[in-house]
């Protein structure tokens, strides 16, 4: 285990790899592989659902303390935040992973070990996120650690979807202790080559069709929203998308009706529409509007000896804002040191994470895995296996401390 440290910090930075005390976290966290895990285990048995991460948020804050953090407490919307001891003045690097699963109230997230694969809901997604920052912070607290500039430890609520960023949302809204930081750095999920630097934004909508409804027989003629939303769920089918930038549309669920043998008063469809691009992602929410509005106008313009008319309210349910962050900017290349450092190539991608809002307002940020193995996210079915799990901790202690050199 030493010959493996050593060999990580003489590919790092010599102004990073010279400090003992460098050396000291980083030999800490690699012993600490166990405890991490079962940090792991022990969160993910706390359920998280959506909008009601409390009770986990609670035990996190405990950990905090636990692990030597200082000014542990909980925002307005439930982050959970805390600070390294003795931490400098000024703005702060945000070091974050999000407490909430997509798994809703009631869900058996027992955990199992089954030999080397641990198996329960949230296990990867953001279970072992959670643990690798608590690892990070034990380590950087017991080598008696003190970067040149604040660490901001985050644990946020409501990233998985219909939680939409409400978390960072708060903690870089104006006047909140995100919007001068330096950087942001979220842990989500397992893995040790994928670096998250552009933001997959989204737009989602439930559009709502209204008429009078009636009796399918004695009625038929009056309008019918169903008949409706199945003209701009065709329409939609046919919008040309970009291909470059990529953007996405997709019909996800819909509903509506009482009876077969009744017109319906209301009918529904939600959307998602999704791209890495803000102008793309706005021609086709363009698009997807006016589809829809062409749609209940051409159905109104058909009746013949009724008054009777649709109308549709369109409502938001989801908006996350694309953005990215230069592959070459300190925070970026800071990730890839820290990933090439343990022999591994960096890869970037594109995702829809809590990085979205700090990239949307000019913040560096950039989201990584916490190492190891994972799959059958958002199932019951997720599994995690702890394969070079501690890399992982090292590689997010390596990137925290290269981008908070690189500021001071």
């Amino acid at each position: 285990m030493t010959e493996l440290v050593e060999g990580i910090l003489r590919s790092l930075p010599p102004e990073l790899a010279v400090q003992p005390r460098v050396r000291d976290a980083a030999m800490l966290a690699m012993h600490a592989d166990r405890e991490t895990l079962n940090t792991q285990i022990e969160l993910t048995r706390i359920p998280a659902p959506p909008f009601r991460e409390g009770e986990r948020g609670v035990r996190m804050a405990e950990l905090f303390r636990e692990a030597g953090l200082v000014r542990v407490r909980t925002d307005a919307a439930g982050n959970v935040l805390a600070e390294l001891p003795d931490a400098p003045a000024g703005p702060p690097l945000v070091l974050s992973a999000h407490l909430d699963t997509v798994f809703p109230e009631g869900t058996d997230i027992t955990v199992v070990e089954e030999g080397d694969r641990i198996l329960g809901p949230g296990i990867a997604d953001d279970g072992r996120g959670l643990a690798v920052i608590l690892a990070v912070a034990r380590a950087l607290v017991a080598a008696g650690l003190t970067p040149p500039r604040p660490l901001l430890l985050a644990a946020t609520v409501g990233e998985e979807g219909v939680g939409d960023l409400r978390g960072v949302r708060e903690l870089f809204s104006e006047g909140r202790e995100g919007r001068e930081a330096l950087g942001f750095i979220s842990v989500d999920g397992a893995g040790l080559d994928q670096l998250v630097s552009v933001g997959l934004g989204s737009r989602r909508y439930r559009v709502a069709v209204r008429g009078p409804g009636g009796h399918s027989w004695s009625d038929w003629g009056l309008p019918n929203p169903i008949h409706a939303l199945g003209r701009a769920v065709g329409a939609l089918s046919r919008i040309q998308l970009p291909t470059d930038p990529v953007a996405t549309l997709s019909v996800g669920r819909w509903g509506g009706g009482t009876s077969v043998n009744a017109i319906p008063a209301e009918a529904w469809v939600e959307v998602d529409i999704r791209s890495a691009s803000p102008q793309a992602l706005a021609d086709v929410d363009r698009a997807f509007k006016e589809a829809v509005d062409a749609a209940v106008t051409a159905i109104n313009g058909e009746i013949t000896g009724s008054d009777a008319r649709l109308t549709y309210e369109l409502s938001p349910i989801g908006a996350r804002p694309a953005g990215e962050t230069s592959w070459d900017s300190d925070l970026v290349r800071s990730a890839r040191a820290a990933t090439e450092a343990l022999g591994v190539q960096p890869e970037i991608s594109v995702a829809s994470t809590d990085s979205n809002v700090p990239m949307s307002l000019g913040i560096p940020a950039v989201t990584m895995g916490g190492g190891g193995k994972a799959g059958g996210m958002h199932t019951l079915d997720e599994w995690y296996e702890n394969d070079q799990g501690s890399l992982g901790v090292l590689r997010v202690l390596f990137t925290s401390l290269l981008a908070l050199q690189e500021a001071a």
